[in-house]
C-alpha cells in the first residue's frame, strides 16, 4: 500500500503531497500522524490518503504510525482542501489547527494512572480471610476498597507502596493503568434549571428547524434569551442522534457558557479554547474525537473540533471581529462554520443583538433565514442612554475622564448598593487625531475614513490609499491648538475611580489582568458574589455577560472606535456601545447608561440610544453601497515579509506588475489596485509590504483564485506571502 503525505513543514516548497510506501504489518489510515523520512531526517507528517499504486518508481517506507487513534476524520481531509483554495493556506497549516498543538512532537500525551481494586472473583470478606490479623495496614486498605476500586495515587496518602505490592503480589488486589481526563476549572454545575421558554423563544426554535436553508440570523436585542433558544436547539439535534459546536467570541465568555450548557447537558459538554492548559486541550478534544464529549463549546478555534455528524454550529456575536484569524493561517470562522454545514447536512445559527452588515444584508436578500427577537424577556425595558458631550465638560473646567453626570451616577450607584460597569473602548495600535474643542477629526480627502497618527514620522497617514498628511499643530477648522490623541488605560480609569470614591471595591478586567490561567473566573466570580461594585475593562466585558445587579453602565470614550481608520468602525461602534449597554438593567432593577463622547450629534450615537439597528444598518448599508465597499466590493489583501527588506521589495514589485496586468486585462472585476508599504512596516524584525484589491463580487472566486496563482509564480525564498480575504485589519 501507498500512503500519501504530507509532511508538517510550514514551507512553500513543501506544499505538496509525498508517496511513501507502508511496510507489510503497519495498520495505516486515512488521517493517521505519520514518521516519514525527509531529506537526511525524519520528521512528522500526515497521511491524507491510501493507495494502490504510487507514479514514483522508489519510495521511502513509513517510518512509524504515531499515535494509536486516528487524528484527522475524514471531513477534516476535505475541510483542508477547501482552505487551501479559499484562504491560501498551506496544507500543513490547515492540518494544524485540526489537533492540539502540543501533539506534534509527542510534547504532551494522554494522562495514564494507576488503578487498584480487589481481585476480581473475590468478595471482601474472602480477601480478608488470607490476611494475617497484624497486617493492619493491609487489612485497613482491603476495606477501604470494599465499595470500589481507587487511583493509587489517592491511596498513597494513607498506605504505603509496600502494602499495595504486597496484596497485588498475592493476587487479591490487581493493578490496571487507566487513562485519567484532566478537566478544565470553573465548569462545574449545580443542575439543570427548568425554564420554560417563552413564546418569542419557541416560535425562534421552531423556525431554526422549519427554515429551508442552512444559515439562520438570530436578530435577538440583548437579554431577549437567545442562550436559552441555542441550547434547546442543540437539546432537540442530540435527540437526533447529532453533535453540536457552540462559538462564543471571547475567552472569557467560555466558562460561563460552559457552566450552563454543563448544567444543561453534563458531561457531554467539552471546552476548547485558548486558555486551557496543554494537557486539559489534549484530554477535551480526545473527548471529543471518540465521541465520549458530543457538544463543544469554545472560542474560534472549536470550529475545527474533530465531532462526527455535526447537526448544529451555533455562533454567538456572529458579528465579533475575533472570529476571523488575523495571523497565519488566516481564515474565517463563519465561512468555516458555513462550509462544515454543506458537508453534514447541519444548521448555522449567527445569533447578534447587532449583526455585521454583511449577514443582515445576507438575510435581507433571502439568503439567510432571518428570525427577529425584539424584545428582553419578560418585556423589561432597555435601559436608557444618555449621551454627554466631553466638549462642554472641557469647556466646564472639568479635566477629569469622568463627566459630571457619570460621577454622581456612580455616587448614587454605590449608595444604593448596586453595581456598575465602566467600558474603555480601547481598539488598535495607533491613535487618532481630534481637536479637544470643536471635535474635528483628520480624516483622507479620498477614502474618508480616519488618518492614523504615527509618531516615529510624525505624519498622518490613510491606510487605504497611502496618502500621507503632516501632522497638524491646530486645528484647520477652530485654529485651537488643544490637539488631542493617544488613549486612556484601564488602570488610570481605576485611579481616578478612587480618588472619586475611596472605599469602594473595584475590580479591573483587561489584558494585563487576565494573564494567569484562572483570572478570568477569579475575577467575573467577585464581581457576581459582590466583593466590588464597579468593574472597569476592555472589550471583554462588553458582551455576554449578566449580572443581576449592575445598574450603570458608564462608556468612557466612545470615539476611539469610530474614529478608527476602518470602513467598519461606524458598525464596530454601533455594535460595542449596543453590546455594553446590554450588561444594564438584566434583571428586575432598570439600567441606565451613559455614553461620553466629543461627537455627541454623530449618527451611530443616535442610533445606538435608541437601540435601532434597523435604522442604523439602511444608513450604513446605503453607505457601503454608494462607497463600493464591503458587503458590495471583496476586499483581498496579499501581504509579503520576510527580514530582508530588498528582498521584500523586489517580490512586491513583481507581483504587483503581474496583478496589474491581470487587472487591467478584467478590468469589470476590480475597482481597486494598490501596492504600498503595510501601515506597521515591520513585526518581529520583518519588513512587510502589501496589495490591497476591491474586486466586484461577481465571479469574485475565481478572481481570487487566479491571484492567488499570481502570488504562487511570484514567490521568492525568504519571503513569505498571505492572502486575506476582507481583512478585520489593514495592519
Amino acid at each position: 500500500m501507498i500512503a500519501r503525505v504530507i509532511v508538517d513543514i510550514a514551507a512553500a516548497q513543501t506544499d505538496k503531497i509525498f508517496d511513501y510506501s507502508v511496510p507489510e504489518g503497519m495498520r495505516l489510515d486515512a488521517g493517521d500522524r505519520v514518521l516519514v523520512p525527509f531529506g537526511s531526517k525524519r520528521v512528522e507528517g500526515f497521511c491524507i490518503e491510501m493507495r494502490e499504486h504510487s507514479d514514483c518508481e522508489t519510495l521511502k517506507d513509513v517510518a512509524a504510525r504515531l499515535d494509536d487513534f486516528t487524528a484527522i476524520t475524514p471531513e477534516m481531509l476535505q475541510l483542508m482542501e477547501y482552505m487551501k483554495t479559499r484562504f491560501y493556506l498551506r496544507y500543513a497549516d490547515s492540518l494544524r489547527l485540526f489537533i492540539p498543538s502540543k501533539l506534534r512532537g509527542g510534547r504532551i500525551r494522554e494522562c495514564v494512572r494507576y488503578y487498584v481494586e480487589c481481585a476480581p472473583g473475590y468478595t471482601t470478606e474472602q480477601i480478608l480471610e488470607q490476611i494475617p490479623k497484624r497486617a493492619k495496614a493491609q487489612r485497613a486498605l482491603v476495606e477501604r476498597l470494599r465499595d470500589g476500586g481507587e487511583f493509587q495515587s489517592a491511596l498513597s496518602s494513607e498506605f504505603s507502596a509496600t502494602s499495595i505490592d504486597a496484596l497485588i503480589d498475592k493476587g487479591l488486589l490487581v493493578r490496571t493503568s487507566r487513562q485519567v481526563y484532566r478537566t478544565p476549572p470553573g465548569i462545574a454545575a449545580d443542575g439543570a434549571r427548568q425554564v420554560t421558554l417563552t413564546a418569542a423563544q419557541q416560535g425562534a426554535l421552531d423556525r431554526i428547524f422549519a427554515a429551508s436553508g442552512e444559515t439562520v440570523l438570530l436578530h435577538g436585542v440583548t437579554g431577549s434569551g437567545k442562550t436559552m433558544v441555542y441550547m434547546r436547539a442543540i437539546a432537540r439535534v442530540l435527540e437526533q442522534g447529532k453533535t453540536a459546536i457552540m462559538l462564543v467570541p471571547e475567552i472569557s465568555l467560555t466558562p460561563q457558557m460552559s457552566r450552563n450548557f454543563r448544567a444543561f447537558f453534563g458531561d457531554t459538554v467539552a471546552m476548547l479554547h485558548s486558555g486551557l492548559s496543554d494537557g486539559e486541550r489534549l484530554d477535551e478534544w480526545l473527548r471529543l474525537l471518540r465521541g465520549q464529549a458530543r457538544i463543544v463549546v469554545g472560542a474560534r478555534s472549536a470550529i475545527f473540533a474533530p465531532l462526527r455528524d455535526v447537526g448544529l454550529i451555533v455562533v454567538d456575536e456572529e458579528h465579533d471581529s475575533s472570529y476571523t484569524s488575523e495571523s497565519n493561517p488566516r481564515y474565517r470562522t463563519v465561512d468555516i462554520a458555513r462550509w462544515r454545514a454543506r458537508y453534514g447536512g447541519a444548521k448555522v445559527v449567527l445569533g447578534s443583538a447587532t449583526p455585521s452588515v454583511e449577514s443582515y444584508l445576507a438575510a435581507r436578500r433571502g439568503e439567510y433565514e432571518l428570525i427577529s427577537m425584539p424584545d428582553r424577556v419578560g418585556n423589561r425595558a432597555m435601559p436608557k442612554m444618555q449621551i454627554v458631550d466631553m466638549s462642554h465638560e472641557i469647556l466646564r473646567g472639568n479635566d477629569s475622564i469622568f463627566s459630571a453626570q457619570l460621577s454622581e451616577q456612580l455616587r448614587r450607584t454605590v449608595e444604593r448598593g448596586e453595581q456598575a460597569m465602566l467600558f474603555l473602548n480601547r481598539r488598535g495600535h495607533s491613535s487618532f487625531v481630534m481637536c479637544r474643542k470643536c471635535g474635528y477629526i483628520a480624516k483622507c480627502s479620498d477614502c474618508d475614513v480616519t488618518l492614523t497618527y504615527h509618531s516615529v514620522d510624525r505624519q498622518l497617514k490613510c491606510h487605504f490609499c497611502g496618502k500621507r498628511f503632516q501632522m497638524l499643530s491646530r486645528c484647520p477648522d477652530c485654529g485651537s491648538e488643544e490637539i488631542r490623541y493617544g488613549k486612556i488605560g484601564t488602570q488610570r480609569v481605576v485611579e481616578e475611580i478612587r480618588k472619586l470614591l475611596p472605599d469602594v471595591g473595584i475590580l479591573r478586567m483587561d489584558n494585563e489582568t487576565t494573564a494567569t490561567k484562572t483570572a478570568y473566573l477569579d475575577i467575573l466570580g467577585a464581581f457576581a458574589n459582590k466583593e466590588a461594585q464597579i468593574l472597569v475593562g476592555t472589550q471583554m466585558i462588553a458582551k455576554g455577560h449578566d449580572f443581576s445587579d449592575v445598574t450603570l453602565v458608564g462608556i468612557l470614550d466612545a470615539d476611539m472606535s469610530l474614529y478608527h481608520n476602518d470602513y467598519r468602525s461606524n458598525e464596530r461602534t454601533f455594535q460595542l456601545v449596543t453590546q455594553v449597554a446590554g450588561r444594564a438593567g438584566r434583571s428586575v432593577k432598570p439600567g441606565q447608561v451613559i455614553l461620553q463622547t466629543f461627537s455627541p450629534r454623530h449618527f451611530v450615537y443616535r442610533y445606538a440610544s435608541e437601540y435601532d439597528y434597523r435604522g442604523f444598518f439602511e444608513k450604513e448599508n446605503n453607505a457601503r453601497q454608494t462607497t463600493g465597499f464591503p458587503p458590495y466590493s471583496t476586499i483581498v489583501r496579499i501581504l509579503m515579509s520576510g527580514e530582508q527588506e530588498q528582498k521584500v521589495i523586489d517580490t512586491a514589485k513583481r507581483m504587483y506588475a503581474d496583478v496589474h496586468d491581470y487587472a487591467t486585462a478584467q478590468r469589470e472585476r476590480f475597482l481597486y489596485v494598490q501596492a504600498m508599504k503595510s501601515p506597521v512596516a515591520r513585526i518581529q524584525n520583518k519588513y512587510r509590504y502589501q496589495i490591497l484589491m476591491r474586486l466586484n463580487r461577481q465571479d469574485e472566486e475565481t478572481t481570487i483564485r487566479n491571484l492567488y496563482a499570481v502570488a504562487d509564480r511570484n514567490r521568492a525564498n525568504g519571503v513569505t506571502v498571505f492572502a486575506e480575504i476582507n481583512p478585520q485589519s489593514l495592519s
